[in-house]
């Protein structure tokens, strides 16, 4: 049985808990001292991202790093995107590269050599399932050569993912003469056919824990839907977004959750600014005393999920 990325994630979550840690670094996010000491903006986010990946390693499962931070920032913000990516998995850490991509065929193999090797090469990527599955199949064939994975959005949590994720489909014949039982719908939601197409491919591609390589992104705000969500779709190991800024509690994290594990939960701001909550005065901060802030955030995060999956 092939090696994926996906089984050392989930012995990640065995080992040292549920949380994936955001480095979505903002320089507005960085403690002011330490900003104007650096060299650059770019400089100062690579400083700050360092401080942060030394304190909570052990106790992180993964790391997300969002590249529009960095391409805001030019070529100099791609550099620091690409030390942090070599930062985190030199020391052995797991990181995803959230960048997004969904294009066709051709294009994508080149996203795919982009960011599964050389400068960004990255563990995992997240992708867009939207032009169709001919944009995700280049991308899966780095988890057979060398054992990447991917999570493609499914159901998110922004605002707006009801304007296109909920839409019904048609149903096909003899259901479209009632509504489903389970859901109380007459036809297929969007995303649900996203995760019937990315069921099919996990069962292709499976981990010794059962998930398939690539997973899904599912976040953790419309806690309604959670069990039928983890229920349908237990082959698919959840990126979760949505928890503390956007609103996501532990316990609706957990619900998507299956036996303990199966997904690791994301949490950027909550984590980066955490300093900012207990600083008197931010003038006085620097990156050490962010770091120890990003630290309990983490733990109080992990322990948080841990309690809620027990309950």
């Amino acid at each position: 049985m092939a090696q994926y990325n996906m089984d050392k994630l989930y012995e990640a979550v065995e080992k040292k808990g549920h949380v994936c840690a955001g480095l979505d670094t903002a320089p507005s996010y960085i403690p002011p001292a330490e900003r104007r000491r650096a060299a650059s903006d770019s400089g100062a986010v690579l400083a700050f991202n360092k401080a942060i990946i030394d304190a909570v390693l052990d106790a992180a499962a993964c790391f997300k790093v969002q590249i529009a931070c960095y391409e805001e920032l030019g070529l100099a913000g791609l550099k620091a995107y690409a030390e942090t990516l070599r930062y985190i998995r030199d020391r052995g850490g797991l990181v995803i590269a959230d960048i997004k991509r969904g294009d066709i065929a051709d294009t994508a193999s080149r996203y795919a050599a982009a960011h599964f090797s050389g400068d960004f090469e990255a563990d995992f990527v997240t992708l867009s399932p939207y032009m169709g599955m001919d944009s995700i199949e280049p991308w899966l064939s780095w988890a057979g050569s060398a054992g990447k994975g991917a999570f493609v959005l499914m159901r998110t949590s922004n605002r707006g993912m009801k304007d296109f994720e909920y839409l019904e489909l048609a149903a096909e014949g003899a259901a479209a003469e009632g509504a489903d039982t389970k859901t109380g719908r007459r036809g297929r939601r969007l995303y649900e056919a996203v995760g019937e197409k990315l069921s099919a491919l996990a069962a292709v591609k499976k981990g010794k824990y059962g998930y398939g390589a690539f997973g899904a992104v599912v976040g953790c705000t419309e806690r309604d839907e959670a069990a039928f969500i983890r229920e349908t779709y237990g082959g698919l190991f959840f990126l979760i977004p949505g928890y503390g800024a956007q609103g996501g509690a532990a316990d609706d994290a957990a619900l998507l959750l299956r036996e303990g594990n199966g997904g690791v939960v994301n949490a950027s701001r909550s984590i980066l600014r955490a300093w900012t909550e207990t600083c008197e005065d931010p003038e006085e901060a620097g990156n050490g005393f962010a770091a120890e802030a990003a630290r309990s955030a983490v733990l109080n995060m992990r322990d948080a999920v841990r309690a809620a999956v027990k309950v």
